[in-house]
């Protein structure tokens, strides 16, 4: 582990300590092929500097990254920061508007892009962007001097002396509430969260990550790339999207030790691999509707789970979005080694987080040394209001809004970070939603969204929801699974052979009218399980997926 007091907070006294320890170490790989060593990172780095310095590159100038995960995409991050440029990731999933938009107000001048996304950048040209680099082998694809070249045996012309204030990088938010900021962090900011993580998980030179986050978003790319790196750990990336089908096998092969995540992705585990195992028969349902039982039932699918993820995960963190209390009581009585985190693109990023088996059901956890955590103006009663956060984690702004962040940050450095939250005895920090999302009734009284989704999303068939105000009523947009519904149909059928095509208008009407049904039944459940102000005068099925941030939260500004 990198002694933080010992060393300058920047991402190349980081990795020059790292490369001194396991510099014949294997670094990163794709899963099934030849890692690249420290050593031989450290020698791709000093190309690409060579490369970014012939086509103009100079400390403070921006470089966007576009590309999905690889080992490059960490080898172009680093040297572009090694040398005091600023990286701009901005999510593959990103439309080309949003993109376009991220370059303009960047003004960055070069990005390297991932062959499977260059298409977004097709028509696009603006007075800054000179340069377009392919991530996967460093050819140049668009450029005013063509003849330029990547040689990995070149070296830079110049020594650079990063500091730590400066910027490191600015990741514009995808948020929920529609304006994607640029959040302005430093390589202190970054480097200090890194060594904060430590005290909630350490990390040797024999664990082995495997990327399923992308790393463009401040979660993944603090603790999935750099703190990894930063104490000669492995990391393992997948060719291809992670479904079941590309991920198991390579869990099986990589044997993870440590792995990040976010709530989507357990609960959809659990909801559909877990609990449909405790529901197929009458016997077992009834015995996992007593306590003693069903933990003995979780204990043991917990032994399954543990195995399906290559068997020696010692760490599986969640963090990014609130993870649903059904799904957390699981991994509690499973023995799952989860722990939970807390925090904000705009605290890079953790700011509290509980390690496996020290966490407390729906909190996030206490705050490392050094950060401090408070609630402004507590509410008497209930201990409530809102979470600031202060450190040397915290952002330095956002880029181009200095009153944006006059409005975010107080004068004496505190963070404002617009959740609603407790704080306990213990300092165990519990997030109840984001103030913005409180609906006030008309008689005063608050209601918060996120908690009646929990519950509906624990209701048989559903995958996801919103709760919105409607013309002064309390709408759930819910999405249920129309996939699970069809399986149903087809199992009640006796005759396969009745199961043909001409048959998909009777299936159709099936789902359709069980989702009817499961909308009425629905209703019913949530009311007699919520209080009377958070009780629901309509559920309105919603026939697609929400769309999500990186993190899987729904972007809720598309349906208030």
């Amino acid at each position: 582990m990198i002694n933080a007091n010992s060393t300058r907070l920047t991402f190349p006294d980081f990795f020059a300590k790292s490369l001194e320890k396991h510099g014949e170490r294997e670094a990163m790989s794709f899963v099934g092929e030849t890692p690249i060593k420290y050593s031989e990172v450290d020698k791709k780095v000093k190309a690409l500097i060579s490369f970014l310095e012939h086509n103009q590159i100079q400390p403070g100038d921006r470089v966007a990254i576009l590309s999905s995960n690889m080992p490059n995409w960490g080898i172009s991050y680093f040297a572009i920061t090694f040398m005091g440029a600023v990286a701009v990731p901005m999510l593959p999933d990103f439309t080309h508007n949003e993109i376009t938009n991220i370059l303009n107000h960047s003004e960055s001048k070069a990005i390297f892009v991932s062959d499977n996304l260059s298409h977004k950048l097709d028509g696009f040209s603006n007075e800054h962007l000179s340069t377009i680099i392919s991530i996967d082998n460093f050819d140049i694809i668009s450029n005013n001097k063509k003849s330029i070249s990547y040689n990995e045996n070149n070296i830079p012309n110049k020594e650079y002396d990063v500091q730590e204030d400066d910027l490191a990088t600015i990741i514009y938010t995808s948020g929920t509430t529609g304006r994607s900021k640029g959040v302005m962090l430093t390589h202190k900011n970054i480097t200090f969260n890194s060594t904060k993580c430590i005290e909630f998980q350490n990390v040797t030179k024999e664990d082995r990550f495997i990327s399923i986050l992308p790393l463009s978003h401040t979660f993944e790319n603090t603790l999935g790339l750099l703190l990894p790196i930063f104490n000669g750990a492995h990391i393992f990336y997948l060719k291809k999207p992670p479904v079941p089908s590309v991920l198991l096998p390579a869990l099986k092969k990589v044997k993870p030790t440590i792995m990040l995540t976010v709530p989507l992705i357990i609960e959809k585990i659990y909801k559909s691999k877990v609990l449909p195992n405790f529901r197929k028969n009458k016997t077992i349902k009834t015995l996992y509707k007593i306590p003693f039982a069903r933990k003995r039932l979780n204990a043991l699918a917990g032994k399954k789970l543990l195995e399906s993820f290559g068997g020696e995960l010692h760490f599986f963190g969640i963090g990014g979005a609130k993870l649903e209390r059904e799904c957390e009581i699981f991994l509690r009585e499973a023995k799952f080694p989860y722990g939970i985190g807390y925090g904000l693109t705009e605290t890079a990023p953790m700011i509290a987080g509980a390690t496996p088996f020290k966490t407390k059901l729906q909190a996030a956890g206490p705050t490392p040394t050094e950060i401090q955590m408070k609630i402004h103006n507590p509410d008497s009663k209930t201990g409530e209001g809102e979470v600031w956060a202060k450190g040397a984690n915290v952002m330095k702004g956002y880029y181009k809004e200095p009153e944006l962040t006059k409005n975010v940050i107080t004068e004496d450095g505190w963070f404002r970070t617009g959740d609603l939250g407790s704080i306990d005895k213990d300092g165990y920090v519990s997030i109840r939603g984001r103030i913005k999302n409180v609906i006030v009734e008309s008689s005063g009284e608050n209601i918060y969204p996120e908690e009646i989704e929990a519950v509906i999303n624990n209701f048989k068939h559903v995958v996801e929801s919103v709760v919105v105000q409607q013309k002064g009523k309390l709408v759930a947009l819910v999405h249920f699974d129309k996939e699970e519904l069809e399986k149903k149909y087809k199992e009640l059928k006796k005759d396969v052979r009745s199961y043909v095509d001409e048959k998909t208008d009777e299936v159709k009407h099936f789902v359709d009218s069980t989702i009817d049904d499961l909308a009425k039944e629905l209703q019913i459940y949530v009311n007699q399980n919520v209080n009377k102000y958070s009780q629901l005068q309509l559920v309105v099925a919603q026939p697609i997926p929400f769309q999500k941030t990186a993190t899987h939260k729904i972007k809720r500004f598309l349906y208030t």
